[in-house]
């Protein structure tokens, strides 16, 4: 007697969406959940304490008037071409993989990102009356580096409700079974 093929569960993203499609620099890529119901998170991101400072868990919402995300709302996002997603950690951990779509401002660099999200210098400051929104994630709730950057782009003028937070960042996304996506490659990939 034959032996029946063993077919992967489906794992939806949200009721009948098992993947969608963000923008990348290179055409679309996709956004998918891992099928195989015994994968594990790596032991990278299994981490559940690490030692503070700087790990403190983050608040939900880092400045006044700063909108907190879930991963749904992240996905939402990730499709609105007018919002910029940013990952706001290091430029060697973005390199490594991130959420599809993202773009690298490191926390390090609030000027780099004013200037990104349509700020522009003048001569006593910033004007960011024209200013995009912007959704930003770092490593998770544990991370200090998109608090970082946004209390440095509030103190030079830019708006906090143009700015989206997700605070579960990488290691949330990851618990969630998301796809991830290497800069420069055009597949995502899952961890």
């Amino acid at each position: 007697m034959p032996e029946e093929a063993v077919v992967a569960p489906q794992v939806c993203i949200t009721v009948g969406v098992t993947r969608c499609a963000v923008p990348g620099p290179d055409g679309p890529l996709d956004i998918r959940r891992i099928a195989d119901p015994k994968h594990r998170l790596s032991p990278e991101w299994a981490h559940t304490s690490r030692p503070a400072p700087p790990a403190v868990l983050q608040p939900l919402v880092p400045v006044p008037g700063v909108v907190p995300l879930g991963e749904l709302e992240l996905i939402e996002a990730l499709q609105d071409p007018y919002i910029l997603i940013v990952d706001s950690r290091k430029p060697e951990q973005f390199a490594r993989y991130t959420i599809p779509g993202a773009i690298n401002l490191p926390f390090t660099d609030p000027e780099t990102a004013l200037e990104a999200l349509g700020c522009r210098r003048t001569g006593d400051g910033w004007d960011c009356s024209g200013a995009r929104p912007v959704a930003m994630f770092c490593n998770g709730v544990w991370c200090g580096q998109s608090p970082t950057l946004i209390h440095k782009l509030t103190a030079a003028g830019f708006p906090p409700g143009h700015i989206y937070y997700y605070r579960n960042g990488l290691q949330g996304w990851l618990l969630q079974g998301l796809s991830v996506w290497t800069p420069g490659e055009a597949d995502v990939f899952h961890i």
